[in-house]
Formats: C-alpha cells, structure tokens, sequence
C-alpha cells in the first residue's frame, strides 16, 4: 500500500477542520457530547499508550508515575472529598505543569528533586488576592486542562511539525485551524440557533463552567440576559462559545486519528489493542446509559492524558523557539 505523504495529511487536517466547523456551527452542543463520548476515549487511551513507547518525552524512566499521582490527587479532591480551598485543584494541574519542565530539560536528580521541592513551597506559600485568585482558578484549573489543551496546545504541536517539515501545505494548516477559530467569532449568525433539548442541557451540565467562564473572561455576556443559563443556551454570545468550544474539541481528536500513519500509535501488540478497544466500547456504552456517569467514570482517564501529555506540551513550545532562533538539533 502506497504510504501517506504528509502533504496529504495536512490537506487531510484542513479537511477535517471545514467539516468540524460546519457541524460545530449547526448542532454545536451536540457535536461536543458526541466527540467527547465517542472520539474521546479512544483518543486518551491511544495517545497514553504511544507516549508510553516515547518514555513521555522526559529525561527520568519513572518520571510519568508522579504525574499519575497528581492526577489521583486531582480526582480525589475533585469527587471523593472536598477540596480544602478553590486553589488545590489548580495548585495540582500547576505543578504537573511545572514538574513536568523539570522531567524534560533536568536530567540531575539531586537538581530535579531541589527544584521540585522549592516548586511545591512556592506553591504551597503562595498567596493570592480575591480576583487574582479567580483569574488564577480559571485559567489553570479550568482553562488550562480544558480549552487550552485541546487548542493551543494542538496548534502548537502544529505548528512544531511544521517548522521541521517546512511545507507549504503545513503552514496552510495551521492557519486554516486560527482563520476557522476566529469564523465562530466573526460570522454570529443568531439564525442559526436553536431549542437546546432538556436531554443535552442535562448531559452538558459538569462543563456549564466552561462556558460561563470564556464569556465573563472575554467580556461577551450581554448585559440584558441575567440568567447565566439562558446566557449559555439561548443567547447569541453563548452559541458563538460553544461553536468554538465543540470545534476545538473535535478538531483535536480528529487531528490525533488523522495522523496514524505518520504518529504510529496502532503499532502495539495485539494484546494491548484489543484491551483499549474493549475499554473504549465500554467507555461508550457508558455515556449512552447516562452521559453524567460517563463523564465521572472518565474523569481520571480524560485528565491524565492532559497530565501525562504535559512535557510534550513543554517539548513542543521548546521546539518552536530553538527553531524561530535557528538552532539547529
């Protein structure tokens, strides 16, 4: 069989972007939860499985195991017991965030184990005002694992191939996916919208947040609408949010399948293939009973891949600068 050339994916990637874009603009809500029931698990449990064989991008064998257990801690105090302030949780996404710079460019371990260690202090003495707290909560402990993961951090994944592979198809890639972006800003076409079913508001309920907090932090509430649920469902500023939000998700799956041939993640023993399409039709069958439950049974799995995922993150944006300054690997 004739291989894929990477011309042809990144055409492929613009491909998908359109399409996602043109659903995303229709039946927004609904894009979402089916890409993040369907497309999602199989991408988390993929995507762990091929940075597994890549040892995490981090210097350390063990390296992934305190990331694992951040995300414990995480789910604990996210679903077992109440976190002690609204700072915990971010606290943890932060610190995978910063440990996980310390796994890619430390390799030392009596320099790996001071710098970890004054981290977690810094963190722990840390003390915000009541509105730099928020903003703190929001963007690391709602934003960064969330709208930040699947979009910047996609587009910088992006544009790091593309930087390497230097072609002219590539660049048209990453700048359909920020042209595509800002459409859902640009064209706020309120005919479009519609009745938003009690079944979909009920299954959308655990990311509500989400939204209400891309309008207050980019100011798009409209004044008149008080009600923040009429603000997400019915109001124009709040679909113009939820067509980005369920183009940014589902481009980010697709972005991941879309890449197969080049990634390699399907090369696995048979064994471990046949486990993960197991847990990914269970997973399913999950949200198809009750899409509230599937969002808690998958909590962990969704989270720790954005945690294991974070020193390819940190790889990538290290990549992109050695390559704008010239240096050469």
């Amino acid at each position: 069989m004739k291989a894929i050339t990477v011309n042809q994916i990144n055409y492929l990637n613009i491909g998908l972007m359109l399409i996602s874009c043109i659903v995303a603009f229709f039946l927004p809500f609904e894009l979402f939860l089916f890409s993040y029931a369907v497309l999602g698990p199989l991408h988390y449990l993929t995507e762990i499985g091929w940075l597994h064989k890549k040892n995490y991008y981090t210097k350390g064998k063990y390296d992934f195991v305190f990331l694992v257990l951040l995300c414990v801690l995480v789910f604990y105090f996210s679903y077992v017991q109440e976190a002690k302030s609204q700072t915990q949780v971010p606290n943890f996404v932060a610190y995978g965030l910063i440990i996980s710079a310390v796994f890619v460019f430390v390799k030392d371990t009596l320099y790996r184990v001071v710098i970890c260690i004054l981290a977690l202090i810094g963190l722990a003495l840390t003390h915000f005002g009541s509105e730099t707290e928020y903003t703190y909560v929001i963007w690391v402990g709602v934003f960064l694992p969330t709208i930040i993961h699947v979009f910047i951090f996609t587009w910088l994944f992006m544009f790091y191939g593309v930087l390497k592979n230097k072609s002219l198809s590539g660049f048209l890639s990453v700048a359909a996916l920020l042209l595509i972006s800002a459409s859902f800003f640009i064209f706020r076409v309120p005919h479009l919208q519609y009745e938003v079913s009690e079944y979909i508001r009920s299954s959308y309920k655990q990311f509500y947040f989400l939204n209400t907090s891309l309008l207050d932090t980019f100011n798009m509430a409209p004044e008149q609408v008080r009600d923040e649920s009429s603000l997400v469902y019915q109001s124009n500023p709040g679909f113009v949010i939820m067509r980005f939000i369920a183009f940014a998700y589902t481009y980010h799956y697709l972005n991941w399948f879309s890449k197969t041939s080049v990634i390699q993640w399907h090369k696995v023993p048979r064994r471990t293939l046949v486990i993960t399409l197991v847990i990914w039709i269970a997973s399913v069958a999950i949200y198809r009973y009750d899409y509230n439950i599937g969002i808690k049974a998958l909590f962990f799995l969704s989270f720790l891949h954005v945690f294991l995922e974070f020193p390819l993150n940190i790889t990538s944006f290290h990549g992109i600068i050695q390559s704008l300054r010239g240096v050469k690997k």
